[in-house]
């Protein structure tokens, strides 16, 4: 989804400017990235029904790769040795309460932003720059939002079946 790519994009923007030097801040943001890959997986397998039990199944089983302890993590996530109707009630209770805890870890990554200040790598003072805040930024953030708008709409409207199953649409 757009949400993804703008996460990815932010991502590859603090690797490209280095601000994986700030720990606290890089370090909230990953486990930020994590927990909502996490709430989307669980959204994912939380259609009731068999293909959800095979969903958790097959996504959760990768973990069995990881040595020494991989299969008692997947057996932990189970909660025993198979996908059941607890873990799915689980899955659904995590799915609930992780975007309160992302909403949380975004307010810290924030806080620990704020700390530091964003990335300067060409190191010249930035005062020279300062702007009054609202008139250029507003605009610039409406503009963005306008282009991210329009690029969903144009796939939405002109190619619905672009990123889907065609048979979805059939009446």
């Amino acid at each position: 989804s757009m949400f993804f790519i703008c996460l990815f994009m932010h991502v590859g923007r603090g690797l490209y400017y280095g601000s994986y030097t700030y720990m606290e801040t890089w370090n909230i943001g990953v486990i930020l990235l994590f927990a909502t890959m996490a709430t989307a997986f669980m959204g994912y397998v939380l259609p009731w029904g068999q293909m959800s039990f095979w969903g958790a199944t097959v996504i959760t089983n990768l973990l069995s790769a990881i040595p020494y302890i991989g299969t008692n993590l997947v057996e932990w996530i189970w909660g025993g040795f198979s996908v059941d109707k607890a873990t799915l009630t689980r899955f659904f209770a995590f799915h609930f309460i992780f975007p309160f805890i992302i909403a949380a870890l975004a307010m810290v990554h924030l806080l620990f932003l704020h700390e530091t200040g964003s990335n300067n790598p060409t190191g010249i003072s930035s005062d020279t720059d300062k702007i009054p805040f609202h008139p250029y930024y507003t605009i610039k953030d409406i503009l963005g939002a306008l282009l991210l708008v329009l690029a969903l709409m144009t796939l939405v409207l002109f190619s619905p079946d672009l990123l889907g199953d065609p048979d979805n649409y059939t009446p």
